[in-house]
């Protein structure tokens, strides 16, 4: 499951988006239970949030957390919430994927997806 948090300028195909990205954590292993959290941001919160976790005072294109726990017999123990399984939280910053896309000449929503996948690549390593 894919939640979805952006503020109303941000014009992201949310449907697209959510297919792609539902599909991609199929792929990896991921069920219906577990959660993905992904948050649209401005460069503003996106320079405060890098330097808070990663002491780097730049507003990064995404910034990745993950919730999993690596132990030895398993490869994957998930952070429980009540009924999902909440495995990370993935922040893009908006303004950064429209230079991305301009700069790449593709198309927002690709830009988007791409940083999400390598968002989710970074949860799962």
């Amino acid at each position: 499951m894919l939640n979805i948090f952006s503020r109303s300028n941000y014009k992201v195909n949310r449907k697209i988006v959510a297919e792609k990205i539902s599909s991609y954590l199929k792929k990896h292993g991921f069920s219906k239970n577990d959660l993905l959290n992904v948050i649209f941001v401005g460069i503003r919160k996106m320079r405060e949030v890098a330097k808070k976790y990663k002491k780097e005072d730049v507003a990064l294109p995404v910034l990745s957390f993950s919730y999993l726990k690596n132990e030895v017999e398993t490869t994957r123990r998930i952070v429980s919430t009540e009924e999902n399984n909440l495995i990370g939280e993935i922040f893009i910053c908006y303004p950064q994927a429209i230079l991305l896309a301009a700069k790449r000449e593709k198309e927002v929503d690709t830009i988007v997806i791409e940083l999400i996948k390598h968002g989710i690549e970074n949860i799962i390593k």
